[in-house]
């Protein structure tokens, strides 16, 4: 009992000190750089090809390229 007590207590610590006002933040949706899927397309582009024209290609268009690739390989 005392150990649920405790853990409940700093539950609720945490909530106090990390939570945020909900009514003042704003959510970015947007994101930039370069995502897990061209990285990737550009890897196996280029294990394959040796080329930085087909790998750049390929890095475009990310998950097509890499599930592609899974089919003909």
């Amino acid at each position: 009992m005392k150990k649920a007590t405790l853990l409940l207590f700093f539950l609720s610590l945490t909530t106090i000190v990390f939570g945020q006002d909900m009514s003042n933040t704003t959510t970015t949706i947007t994101q930039t750089g370069i995502g897990f899927g061209a990285v990737l397309a550009i890897v196996t582009s280029w294990d394959r090809n040796k080329s930085i024209l087909w790998a750049i290609l390929h890095g475009f268009f990310g998950w097509f390229y890499v599930i592609y690739f899974a089919f003909t390989r």
